[in-house]
């Protein structure tokens, strides 16, 4: 018996695995996609999207690729989570996932590869979309300049690709390594962290979503849950499920402000350092499982 069922829960209400079900869609994420959304369809070429660690920018990215249907886009989703990662072999990574057969091992043949698909693309009515998650990893002058390059493919009145790069806020001053890239930017948006009646919002619609009739939660350890999680959708997700499981081992149905101070201490957050002011919205912080993803480690790829 797990806490689960100790508390009626139909699942685990707080867990930071993937889970499309837990989605929750805050204002904040809905005007980062519109945005987003409106960059690709009208051809804008690039745009940026910043947050803090946890705030749910591979949530909005995985949510954006599923909102890119194959009849009207030809669209990838790139997660760089290795920053050993070269000009030549991300452009091969590119044009394999936009449909290029046989990349060529010329970087100069491998362009040309691009550019006629990319017009194959453009015939068939359909936009090509590239996203990149962890935008940051890519911290070199050559890289910015290997994205620029990529963002001359066009034609007359109209750019053939659109790249939304996802990343820390680091992001900004990597991009002015190449600065006619950091000049590209057509829209950016920056995901903060949960106010806290936000947070509060957030809390209430997972455990309602796990099936939830009473909160184990009251008032004040809401409030020191919003403390100690400075907003960070991850963190709070992190704290419920850390004083649930405590509150189960101590056969309690309520949790209280001392298991909160307990964990959040047992955790190392007492001294969270915020790099963003809280959202007016809640951020969702849930990921959902989608096939056309490709994550960069190492020079290898995992679908």
């Amino acid at each position: 018996m797990g806490y689960t069922d100790h508390f009626n829960f139909d699942r685990e209400p707080f867990s930071n695995a993937p889970n499309d079900k837990f989605y929750f869609d805050s204002e904040q994420h809905k005007q980062a996609l519109l945005r987003l959304k409106y960059s690709v369809d009208s051809d804008k070429g690039l745009a940026v999207l910043v947050g803090g660690v946890g705030t749910g920018k591979t949530t909005l990215a995985r949510r954006m690729l599923d909102n890119l249907p194959y009849d009207k886009y030809e669209s990838s989703l790139l997660v760089m989570i290795h920053s050993a990662i070269t000009p030549d072999w991300i452009l091969s990574r590119i044009c394999v996932q936009l449909g290029v057969k046989n990349p060529d091992l010329s970087p100069l043949k491998m362009l040309k590869q691009l550019y006629g698909r990319l017009l194959e693309i453009e015939k068939e009515g359909r936009k090509a979309v590239v996203l990149i998650d962890e935008a940051q990893m890519l911290h070199t002058r050559e890289m910015m300049e290997e994205f620029r390059g990529l963002l001359n493919l066009e034609i007359p009145d109209k750019k053939l690709l659109n790249i939304v790069f996802f990343g820390l806020p680091e992001l900004d001053d990597i991009m002015k390594l190449d600065a006619p890239l950091a000049q590209r930017v057509a829209f950016k948006y920056t995901l903060k962290p949960l106010s806290a009646k936000a947070s509060l919002e957030y809390i209430d619609y997972r455990l309602k979503v796990a099936g939830c009739d009473r909160s184990p939660f009251n008032a004040d350890t809401l409030t020191l849950i919003h403390k100690f999680s400075g907003g960070v959708p991850r963190l709070i997700n992190t704290l419920c499920d850390n004083a649930l499981f405590e509150t189960y081992l101590r056969h309690g149905t309520e949790i209280t402000a001392e298991i909160i101070n307990n964990v959040a201490e047992d955790l190392g957050l007492a001294t969270v350092d915020l790099t963003l002011a809280p959202a007016d919205e809640p951020v969702a912080d849930l990921d959902d499982e989608l096939d056309d993803i490709e994550i960069i480690f190492d020079g290898l790829e995992e679908k």
